[in-house]
């Protein structure tokens, strides 16, 4: 989009005659305006609202003016939108401004005569083009901040005098935060692991960052989301499914995607209608709270979801699973009385985001990210946290609040190629109860605006196994094997038959035992199989041959275990203390490996 301003005296037009068949219908040919900005537009093709509205109020804000004429003026491009659609964006345009400004527009498809006094000062006349939505998210970066470490001692420390020794990884994810790139030269350790162990993989046919998931993958995913699910409802959430699109021009979901420049997929609708899909659980969640009746002795409220969400995130920071354009994240809201109560939640769903992180055994460094006069107030309460997590974490700082929150905290793991991604969450919003009417009666019958939390305990699932996988690139790097937890193996048992004699013993043994069992039947040597058993993974190996049969089991155990010798009872014993407390699924695949085709 591009734009001329000048600041004027005075800007009058007078409507001549139509210069496009679809022109805006018009009630008056004359208009005026005094003291005012004048934004001459020319809307380009794939141009957006929101983009051209953060321009204009940028400018405005310089001259610190009120008043706001938008001119549609086609002279300033060649790359013109359709008519159509330009009407539409203009009109967006102005919707959106008059929140804050007196907006007039001049007659869109109309040749005008206009006269206008320029005030004549330096910033009277300028010019500015409005990028893309998907380029305006390069502004945050502009946002300046503080950086500093907190230990659990309570000291706060300005990080460039923060002596890191010991905290190897921190100052990884501080250099990373601080003056990293999202993009990389070289590919993540995951990439390999998550195509040789046949989980997910690349789908040419579909946009980027959008994934096919094999049986193995997908059934970690779902164990992953079965877990997360279970912790977030035994926390009292109420689990609700709400749409993946929405309407672009719906009045409070304009003014959060003005305030939040996410990367959106567009979609059309019947009647002219565009839609968004959602980039994350919020819209619906945000909406269905609006509608209902809340009383201060429902709170805290909490709404979960397990939603699927997507984020045109750019080509060249999608990453295998650690960035995708299409991801599955739990969503949770928290509905709070009032500063106390959220901060009451907060400490609560910290807790469960550590105990998130020990269920599937990756280490992480947190940041925790502060408007300064909040950290000011309640500094105690984050040297609290601090100490909960037991080493030093890394806290950004804002001289005043620039996003929808005071306060959000993440847990963010390192990878192979010296990046950092976030996985849990949790987020005090002060805002969006505001913007979309959320309200509750409190104990003199009076309607006020709640507090509000954002939680993702687990973060996103696919970066959780993304997560897992990096971590056992390093296990790899370091000489170790690599395992993932044995509730999440979709073997958890193989069984070798040393020939064709014991396959059905196999079948009787394997329907005894209580884990995702499969037999490898096929026509290779014993060492081959076991040889593919370990690629795979697999965490309990058993080859099955006489003294098997006899009820003598010796595992090869992947995972620490001191019996070399157990019963299919004592081997089940084993397996429940590994399965106590996690959710199983059964086997994805057919049992016997001969049955089993190659997905790559």
């Amino acid at each position: 989009m591009k734009i001329l301003f000048l600041h004027v005296d005075y800007i009058e037009y007078e409507v001549k005659e139509k210069a496009i068949k679809k022109a805006e219908e018009i009630e008056s040919k004359k208009d005026r305006m005094e003291d005012c900005l004048v934004a001459f537009l020319s809307i380009e093709r794939e141009d957006d609202a929101i983009s051209g509205v953060r321009e204009i109020e940028d400018v405005a804000s310089m001259l610190n003016v009120s008043k706001i004429m938008l001119y549609p003026y086609a002279h300033l491009s060649t790359n013109l939108a359709p008519p159509e659609e330009a009407m539409k964006i203009l009109n967006e345009m102005k919707e959106l401004l008059e929140e804050k400004y007196e907006v007039k527009k001049a007659p869109f498809g109309w040749y005008k005569a206009f006269k206008l006094s320029c005030k004549g000062h330096p910033l009277a006349e300028l010019s500015r083009e409005a990028k893309k939505i998907e380029e305006a998210v390069e502004r945050e970066k502009e946002i300046k901040s503080e950086w500093y470490v907190l230990t659990p001692d309570g000291e706060l420390i300005e990080v460039e005098k923060f002596d890191f020794e010991g905290h190897e990884e921190l100052r990884k994810f501080y250099e990373y935060e601080a003056f990293g790139s999202r993009r990389a030269d070289r590919q993540p350790a995951h990439i390999k692991l998550m195509q040789d162990l046949e989980l997910v993989d690349y789908e040419e046919g579909s946009d980027y960052g959008n994934m096919r998931w094999y049986p193995k993958g997908y059934l970690i995913k779902r164990l992953l989301e079965d877990k997360v699910e279970e912790i977030c409802i035994d926390a009292g959430a109420m689990q609700v499914e709400t749409p993946i699109m929405y309407d672009v021009n719906h009045p409070s979901l304009k003014k959060y995607l003005a305030k939040f420049p996410a990367r959106q997929y567009r979609v059309k609708g019947d009647k002219g209608r565009e839609f968004f899909l959602r980039f994350a659980a919020c819209f619906g969640q945000y909406l269905m709270a609006k509608d209902m009746t809340i009383s201060y002795r429902h709170l805290p409220i909490r709404l979960f979801e397990m939603a699927k969400s997507f984020r045109k995130e750019q080509h060249g920071e999608i990453s295998g699973i650690k960035r995708l354009r299409a991801f599955t994240m739990p969503d949770m809201h928290t509905i709070c009385k009032d500063e106390e109560q959220a901060l009451q939640e907060f400490k609560k769903q910290f807790l469960l985001t550590l105990k998130w992180k020990e269920i599937i055994g990756i280490d992480g460094e947190i940041a925790i990210r502060f408007v300064r006069d909040f950290f000011e107030c309640h500094r105690d309460f984050a040297v609290e946290l601090v100490k909960l997590f037991g080493k030093p974490v890394l806290i950004e700082m804002w001289d005043k609040r620039y996003f929808y929150f005071v306060m959000k905290f993440e847990i963010n793991v390192n990878d192979s190629v010296g990046k950092s991604f976030a996985l849990s969450t949790v987020q005090i919003d002060v805002e969006n109860p505001k913007s979309f009417d959320i309200t509750y009666i409190d104990e003199n019958g009076q309607r006020k605006y709640p507090y509000l939390l954002h939680a993702s305990i687990s973060g996103g699932i696919d970066r959780c196994v993304c997560a897992l996988l990096e971590n056992e690139a390093k296990k790899i790097k370091e000489g170790r094997k690599a395992m993932l937890p044995f509730w999440l193996s979709p073997t958890q048992v193989r069984l070798i038959p040393v020939n064709d004699s014991y396959v059905n013993d196999c079948l009787n043994l394997a329907a005894k035992i209580k884990a995702r069992v499969d037999i490898d039947d096929r026509d290779e040597s014993i060492s081959r199989k076991i040889m593919d058993a370990e690629k795979e993974w697999v965490p309990i190996i058993i080859v099955y041959g006489e003294k098997e049969k006899e009820g003598k089991l010796k595992p090869r155990w992947r995972f620490e275990c001191d019996e070399e010798e157990v019963s299919v009872e004592r081997l089940n014993e084993i397996i429940e203390e590994k399965m106590k407390g996690y959710p199983f699924r059964k086997l994805p695949l057919p049992m016997f490996l001969s049955l089993r085709p190659k997905f790559r």
